[in-house]
């Protein structure tokens, strides 16, 4: 592949070596601690924010690695890509408060449906952009309608004609509940048990396979948008896993004020837009990557200001009016 095409042009081997070391050492520890005392202790509101903080700081670490060993230009498209990511994976947020409202998942089982969810969002998104990166590289053009698919669901975000994601209208839901035997209830947080030698699935199964549908829906948006920012394959897969990541600690810490964000989608509504339309003008003119990232950085600015000055006088059900969730509504757990 031509690096000559890739934001911040050659670098040397080595250096690639050491910021992929240190990614892969980063991921490991990140994942082990949620594995071996994820599923062990509760995610309380300052537990959660310790483990945003230690996410936000590894990944903004491993931007300072980026800028000593390949300088300011990949620096600066590794940072835009990651705070990119951050901000349309908050839009998940919204989707795991309605998806555990939904099925009334207990206050202990979501960190653990959270866990298995983000390793396997990370899974897909690997595939993801490895197979865009390859893509592109071969078919340049190929750039030109992913800026048009980004252009198109911002339009329809900003204009509120996207149909609101709806668990009971899910037929990978109502295939599962087909196809699985199921428990009565929740069991804790086991995904499977054994009842009179039959294995059954338990309802936190089911609420599994949502956040994953909902996450490979939301990456349509949101793997087309990080090549709009950079097509370095190093950049563009560890600021999307850095942003991955930290979403689960990112929930229990912020699931108190999603519903204050209320022009949240609007926001990121402009910022596919602007983006999109970047990736289509590219052919023309290829936009400075510091404007690029300042147009992004402002627009999700005001927005997080506007959302918090006017949440005072709106309800939670309001704030999820703007976004692509519908409003939590009575469920039927057995199959």
């Amino acid at each position: 592949m031509d690096r000559g095409d890739l934001a911040g042009g050659d670098a040397p081997l080595s250096a690639d070596a050491v910021l992929w070391t240190l990614f892969g050492l980063a991921f490991i520890a990140t994942l082990a601690l949620d594995f071996f005392r994820g599923d062990r202790e509760p995610m309380t509101l300052n537990r959660g924010a310790r483990r945003s903080l230690a996410c936000i700081g590894a990944a903004l670490g491993f931007g300072l690695a980026v800028l000593a060993l390949r300088g300011p230009g990949d620096a600066a498209a590794y940072t835009g890509g990651y705070l990119l990511e951050l901000s349309l994976s908050v839009d998940n947020l919204f989707v795991f408060l309605l998806i555990f409202t939904h099925f009334g998942v207990p206050a202990a089982a979501q960190p653990r449906v959270l866990l298995w969810g983000i390793l396997g969002a990370i899974v897909m998104r690997g595939v993801f952009i490895t197979s865009g990166v390859i893509l592109i590289g071969m078919f340049h053009w190929l750039l030109y309608p992913l800026g048009l698919l980004l252009v198109l669901s911002g339009l329809k975000l900003l204009r509120g004609t996207e149909k609101p994601i709806d668990p009971e209208a899910s037929s990978v839901l109502r295939l599962a509940r087909r196809v699985l035997p199921l428990s009565d209830g929740f069991e804790g947080s086991r995904f499977w048990v054994r009842r009179s030698g039959q294995v059954l699935a338990t309802p936190l199964l089911l609420v599994l396979l949502m956040v994953e549908t909902t996450d490979l829906v939301f990456a349509m948006d949101s793997i087309p948008a990080i090549f709009g920012i950079t097509r370095d394959p190093l950049l563009a897969f560890t600021s999307n896993i850095f942003a991955v990541l930290g979403l689960r600690a990112l929930y229990f810490t912020l699931s108190g004020l999603v519903g204050r964000l209320r022009h949240l989608s609007t926001g990121l509504a402009a910022v596919l837009v602007f983006i999109g339309v970047k990736m289509i003008m590219s052919g023309l003119w290829e936009m400075p990557l510091t404007f690029a990232l300042g147009v992004v950085g402002g627009i999700l600015s005001v927005t997080v200001t506007a959302s918090l000055r006017a949440s005072d006088a709106s309800g939670h059900d309001a704030a999820l009016a703007g976004t692509r969730v519908a409003s939590p509504g009575p469920v039927e757990l057995k199959p």
